[in-house]
């Protein structure tokens, strides 16, 4: 995502099993009791389950976590289950913004659950079923927990579909910016990040839970009997004309973060095309932005073919971009495949918002605490691409922040790139700036040759996984031979400003 300043966050508008002792032998008159007391309870819950007990939980199944325990998002995800696909099926009205959808949620139990949640944030849950039977339901803030008429067994997988609708929330974020499903002047666009995607579908929103995606968005046609453009992640693979209504089907096959799931809906110019390498191009560009965009149809092939020779293979199978028209959103976010401009884009922003592709998307952070790692490489990919196209030295730029002449250098030093205080500062400098900084400074350490390497080994050895702060650092001393620690100690994890370059 691009950095939002103070200055620029906008308003929300109106419209463990306890330690085991050593055992002792049982006094026989004890054993016999126990024996006679376990054989009446066993009677007693055979009578009360009908006399088959097929009805009785296992005896392991135990409700599911309502958070992971992020330590910037304590509450954010869900534990017990792992999500391998969502299939959504959306019916969009722009003139009311109104959504009604189904989720199908396929996912494979992680221990017994006798219930689990999904997050969702607002909007009326019609049904939810397990596996094609009822199951019960309830709402507590935003998190929905579902109990399926049968316990589900340790590694069962199985199908949660849950039926919605309403009005979909925009939210403002712990930073202040606007998230979740925001109208635009001719649809809207949902944009999750950090927790903007519970806004329009349950699910499992937390980063260390990937998933493939098949997203399908039924819109109506104007007056003038045109179709609302729908754009998503992934290719469309599907439109179908049903008189009145248009509806277009988006599939995903890698997996990816809910955060950086998207859909779009408005009017669009759409241009085609496939990268050097063969990859394919959709780019959607608003009619209001389409002359100031007039180079981004060759721009981002470009900057693709760029960041496969310096971080590795472009990591799915499609890309693009949207450039919708958003005055006031002031960000942009690397939605997978389509990073999402909300203006047209200088070269640098869609150089960032690219870089995530490898960084961000492919190789997502484990926790929220590690987004330094795509915010700082995606930042540093800046700096690359100013050193190879504009001859401007990476060091120059790290100078420029290190001596607070860069105008985005402001607060770097506020805390470690690693260790946000809280979710309210996880956009903030020095996950960016700092984060760069750390980076170009394990590049002087090891030198250009197994800095590269380890750019394209990280991004093929964690390709559409996740991976935390202690393996990039495992990583960098793996393939330099080297003890950083004292790099990433004083760039990384120190408080203060270090005293020299």
């Amino acid at each position: 995502m691009a950095r939002r300043t103070t200055s620029e966050r906008a308003e929300l508008p109106a419209r463990y099993a306890a330690p085991s002792r050593p055992s002792r032998p049982a006094h026989p008159a004890r054993h016999t009791r126990r024996a006679l007391l376990a054989a009446l309870l066993l009677l007693a819950g055979t009578a009360c389950t009908g006399g088959d007990g097929g009805d009785r939980a296992p005896a392991a199944a135990r409700p599911g976590a309502s958070g992971v325990k992020d330590a910037l998002f304590p509450t954010l995800g869900n534990g017990g289950y792992d999500v391998s696909h969502y299939a959504l099926d959306l019916d969009y009205v722009p003139d009311t913004n109104h959504l009604k959808g189904t989720a199908v949620i396929t996912a494979r139990a992680t221990q017994g659950l006798s219930r689990f949640n999904l997050d969702l944030a607002g909007l009326k849950v019609r049904t939810a079923t397990v596996d094609g039977a009822e199951a019960r339901f309830s709402r507590s803030g935003n998190e929905l927990t579902v109990t399926p008429a049968k316990a589900l067994g340790d590694g069962d997988t199985f199908k949660t579909t849950v039926t919605y609708d309403g009005t979909p929330k925009m939210i403002k974020g712990a930073d202040g910016g606007l998230e979740g499903w925001i109208e635009t002047d001719d649809g809207s666009t949902a944009l999750g990040q950090p927790t903007g995607s519970m806004t329009w579908f349950p699910g499992n929103h937390h980063p260390s839970d990937k998933a493939t995606y098949d997203i399908a968005v039924t819109v109506p046609k104007d007056e003038d009997g045109d179709p609302y453009d729908v754009v998503s992640n992934g290719e469309l693979t599907k439109e179908q004309d049903k008189g009145d209504r248009v509806t277009r089907r988006w599939r995903t096959e890698e997996p990816m973060a809910s955060y950086v799931a998207n859909v779009t809906v408005g009017y669009f110019e759409v241009h085609k095309g496939r990268t050097s390498d063969g990859v394919p191009l959709y780019i959607a560009v608003d009619p209001d932005e389409s002359e100031d965009a007039e180079d981004v149809e060759e721009l981002v092939p470009d900057v693709i073919d760029w960041a496969t020779e310096n971080f590795g293979p472009y990591p799915f199978s499609s890309a693009g971009a949207v450039v919708d028209h958003l005055p006031g959103l002031d960000y942009a976010l690397e939605t997978q495949t389509k990073p999402y401009f909300e203006e047209a884009p200088e070269d640098t922003l869609v150089v960032h918002e690219m870089a995530h592709q490898w960084f961000g998307n492919s190789v997502t952070p484990r926790a929220w605490k590690d987004l330094w790692l795509s915010e700082g490489l995606a930042t540093y990919a800046e700096w690359l691409w100013q050193e190879d196209r504009d001859g401007k030295p990476a060091r120059k730029t790290f100078e420029e922040f290190y001596d607070g002449t860069h105008p985005e250098s402001e607060g770097i030093w506020d805390f470690p790139p690693a260790a946000p205080p809280s979710g309210g500062r996880m956009s903030d400098s020095p996950v960016y700036g700092r984060g760069a900084m750390v980076v170009h400074k394990v590049r002087e350490a090891v030198g250009d040759d197994t800095f590269y390497d380890i750019l394209h080994t990280w991004t093929k050895r964690y390709r559409h996984r996740n991976a935390d702060t202690r393996q990039f650092i495992d990583l960098c001393e793996e393939k330099s031979g080297k003890d950083l620690s004292g790099v990433f100690d004083t760039w990384l994890f120190a408080v203060k400003k270090p005293s020299g370059l």
